[in-house]
């Protein structure tokens, strides 16, 4: 695990580095958003509110970041996670994630990596990713459409995603994005009805982002 995290963070720093020389602009940027609770591709992550910190660094296509969840509720795990990606101007992105859930992030074995693909056109988007690492193989499939502020989005996986471990619907739902007004300030405020056909559960989520 120690060799390929190492071998991945050096890919990332060369992508980096020669991508850096080839383009003028670059950027850091930093901020986190309040979720009422963790819901991703269909599954609760703890049970309460949870605050969701990122930075990341832009420059060309090419994006390195890192990203973490920690629950306001005690005695539950934590992510913190590590990503790049390429975005190409034709709508295709390749990514590449390690996810990693609790203790120490260099020794803890809770890593799981995963390669994705991606392509936006107009209000569409399609996503496809695999996630392996510590017994894991699971596929995950999502199409998304937007109607100006509210999205729509169809997930299906299978492994983790699922109640059975057979690939079917997982992450069916709608998101509504807008800005609310505070003096000067406008706070980006988003909503979320998320059903999983699978296993059942069913979530409503509002997060605000700084």
């Amino acid at each position: 695990m120690k060799t390929l995290k190492a071998t991945i963070l050096a890919i990332v720093a060369v992508l980096s580095l020669s991508t850096a020389t080839a383009q003028d602009e670059s950027s850091f940027s930093a901020g986190a958003d309040l979720v009422s609770s963790y819901v991703w591709r269909g599954t609760q992550f703890g049970s309460g509110p949870a605050i969701q910190p990122y930075v990341s660094f832009a420059t060309g296509g090419l994006e390195i970041g890192a990203w973490g969840s920690n629950a306001f509720s005690m005695n539950e795990g934590f992510e913190a996670d590590l990503y790049a990606g390429y975005a190409f101007d034709f709508g295709l992105s390749l990514g590449f994630t390690d996810y990693y859930f609790g203790g120490d992030w260099m020794d803890g074995d809770m890593h799981f990596f995963e390669p994705s693909v991606s392509f936006g056109a107009g209000d569409f988007s399609i996503l496809a990713a695999y996630m392996f690492g510590d017994g894991v193989e699971d596929t995950y499939i999502e199409a998304g459409y937007a109607f100006g502020d509210v999205s729509v989005f169809v997930g299906a996986g299978d492994g983790q995603y699922t109640d059975d471990g057979d690939f079917m619907l997982a992450n069916v739902g709608m998101s509504y994005s807008t800005e609310v007004a505070l003096g000067t300030f406008a706070l980006p405020l988003t909503g979320s009805v998320i059903l999983n056909p699978s296993t059942g559960g069913f979530y409503t989520v509002v997060g605000v982002s700084f």
